[in-house]
């Protein structure tokens, strides 16, 4: 029986033999498959062959380094790092598993488990200039990450895209130095750019909590906010811890709230409480530039209705400073200048909304706008009369009469020599907007902004006496004299 049992034995340990030596060489026949497919450049079958070696021989080390490399070039770096791994569980003094589990962890964006993969090679073989180029590699990841981290404490957000680009040099698979690059595009307003980077990494994994949220920030910032909240929400499925995106959403809801009843106060006349509701909503987010410029051009809206010119001119430049594309801020703005008659202002404003949006409307608005300017470089007769701008042709002869009365040079007679010189072109500045406003022809050329030179020859040569004396009765006579019971410097007017 012993015999027997022995003889078994060594049957058994022959077969196993033979079949061991049987499967390793059909490990080997697949892993030189694989090596070929590899340097052909076709990764899937080298994929395919490395598995089928590892198959036959779960315990070989550098299988699993062979099917780590092949990973690593069809851009599945978890995977990789898992087979690298593995590789080194199986043989410590496997060099190339410890070089390319660092290299996975760096491609990850874990460079300090890298840096410790890279020092191991390095102690089986201190001259591997790989590694040693890796450790430095590693460093400056490090050292961008460091400074990445500040940058976004200061909201320097330009030096932030800078590190990260940086570091995905050496990270290209690292999803968290992606997401932070674009949660500062977003935030620089480089919006589409930061929109391509979050749906790249979406593409990947769908469930990306800041992905998520970055496409939702962008949406946010670009004024969508219904879209955003949507993107929010998903994100908070993804990550119910995810504080930014709680924040965030919140802060579209509450705006989204106090822009439509500011919209609707202001619909409803309530122009006081509209006025109050976006100058609350623009507390809620400083950093929603585009839907700040609207809420600083619905106030100041809301301020022309109030007279609050100023206000709403400065509302107006705050809108165009946030965003300089606002085609609506700049015309309200311009509105707001010529109400105060200050037209060069309109005009460059104007002149800015035609340049952007070449429509018909704009071009009147400048073209009026440019008149305005014009008429307002000449002699302002209506203010010279201080009559209103529609005055009535009774209200132009007796503004007339007054001022005419006021600046005759008869009446300052006895003023010194200055005081007569002033009033004398008063006198006459008098006589020629009378002579303009009272002639229906020549105000309506006037008020068009037409010069007036071709219809009156030079005015600066007409005689205001002349003027004078046929509105006060022609060849009469007239005279002004001292009222020595009112003291000096009191007059009446006195027809002989």
């Amino acid at each position: 029986i012993f015999n027997s049992l022995s003889l078994v034995m060594s049957t058994n340990r022959l077969f196993l033999s033979f079949y061991f030596s049987v499967s390793s060489r059909e490990a080997e026949s697949f892993k030189e498959q694989g090596n070929t497919y590899y340097i052909k450049k076709d990764y899937s079958e080298a994929f395919n062959y490395y598995s089928k070696a590892i198959d036959m021989c779960p315990k070989n080390a550098s299988y699993y380094g062979n099917r780590a490399a092949t990973l690593m070039m069809l851009s599945r770096h978890r995977e990789a790092l898992e087979d690298s791994q593995q590789a080194v569980r199986l043989d410590d003094t496997f060099m190339k598993g410890h070089l390319r589990e660092g290299k996975c962890h760096l491609s990850l964006g874990n460079a300090m488990a890298a840096s410790r993969c890279f020092h191991r090679v390095l102690e089986l073989e201190p001259d591997n200039s790989q590694a040693q180029q890796e450790v430095k590699n590693a460093d400056s990841v490090l050292e961008y990450e460091k400074m990445a981290e500040i940058g976004f404490e200061k909201h320097d957000f330009r030096m932030v895209v800078f590190c990260m680009d940086r570091a995905l040099e050496s990270a290209s698979a690292c999803h968290r130095f992606k997401v932070l690059k674009a949660e500062c595009l977003a935030m620089l307003g480089r919006y589409p750019e930061a929109q391509s980077v979050a749906s790249d990494i979406l593409r990947m994994d769908s469930t990306n909590g800041d992905a998520l949220y970055v496409r939702g920030l962008c949406l946010y910032y670009e004024d969508c906010i219904d879209k955003a909240v949507q993107f929010f929400v998903q994100a908070l499925r993804m990550a119910p811890d995810h504080e930014k995106a709680r924040l965030a959403c919140r802060n579209a809801k509450a705006l989204k709230a106090k822009k439509e009843d500011g919209n609707k106060a202001f619909k409803d006349g309530n122009y006081d409480a509209a006025y109050e509701l976006y100058s609350e909503a623009l507390t809620i987010d400083p950093n929603n530039i585009k839907t700040n410029a609207k809420l600083f051009c619905n106030r100041g809206t809301v301020g022309s209705k109030l007279k609050k010119i100023d206000q709403a001119i400065e509302d107006c430049t705050n809108a165009v400073k946030l965003d300089e594309t606002y085609i609506k801020a700049y015309l309200r703005r311009a509105q707001c200048y010529m109400d105060k008659e200050e037209y060069d202002e309109a005009v460059r404003d104007y002149e800015k909304v035609y340049q952007t949006e070449k429509t018909k409307e704009h071009k009147h608005l400048l073209k009026n706008a440019q008149l305005e300017l014009k008429k307002s470089k000449r002699k302002d007769y209506y203010k010279v009369l201080g009559v209103d701008k529609n005055a009535t042709e009774d209200e132009i002869k007796k503004a007339y009469r007054k001022r005419a009365l006021m600046h005759h040079p008869d009446r300052h007679s006895s003023a010194s020599a200055e005081i007569q010189k002033e009033e004398e072109k008063k006198f006459k500045e008098v006589g020629e907007a009378f002579t303009v406003l009272s002639d229906p022809k020549k105000k309506s050329r006037y008020d068009s902004g037409h010069d007036l030179e071709d219809d009156t020859g030079n005015m600066g040569d007409f005689d205001a006496n002349n003027i004078f004396k046929a509105f006060f009765g022609g060849g009469q006579g007239y005279s002004f004299e001292a009222n020595q019971s009112s003291g000096p410097g009191h007059f009446f007017f006195q027809f002989g």
